[in-house]
């Protein structure tokens, strides 16, 4: 076995909450299923949102000026699936759930334990993914405590992109 099975096997195991990320920009509206986010900075509260190069989601992203980050709740697997199955490239997500935009035009999606909005301050490249560093400056919680969607509650579902 080499070193990148041995790394597969420890982190395919791993069980972190999953989100939905939504951006808009330029009349353009997206979102996408992501597991890669984490809170990085207490004050100011900062998200680290990691997306794909893949998706549709990061493309817009990288002209957004912010990003609404949705905490998912254990039983959202319909969402989950709407943003995590379904390609931007050809099928409106918008079109199939529950939203409303926030002043910018970023969707915040009518799902979950609650969500999260702020502003991009960075944007780095770190492999097959670019890291957007968001300063959050909007939250609001509904079901905050409900248990949180996760992993490997996904790990059934066929990628709308290859990670």
């Amino acid at each position: 076995m080499s070193w990148t099975d041995d790394f597969d096997a420890l982190v395919s195991q791993q069980d972190y909450p999953m989100f939905v990320v939504t951006a808009a920009a330029d009349g353009e509206r997206d979102g996408c299923l992501a597991g890669f986010v984490t809170q990085c900075s207490i004050a100011p509260a900062v998200l680290l949102v990691c997306l794909s190069k893949e998706n549709r989601t990061y493309r817009t992203a990288m002209s957004a000026d912010s990003l609404v980050v949705h905490f998912l709740a254990s039983d959202d697997e319909a969402i989950a699936r709407l943003f995590g199955e379904r390609s931007g490239d050809d099928t409106d997500k918008f079109a199939q759930c529950s939203w409303t935009p926030r002043p910018d035009g970023t969707p915040v999606v009518d799902v979950g334990r609650g969500w999260a909005a702020g502003d991009i301050l960075s944007r780095t490249d770190v492999g097959d993914h670019v890291a957007f560093a968001v300063r959050v400056t909007d939250a609001q919680g509904h079901r905050a405590d409900a248990g949180s969607f996760r992993f490997q509650q996904a790990t059934s579902f066929t990628p709308g992109h290859p990670a």
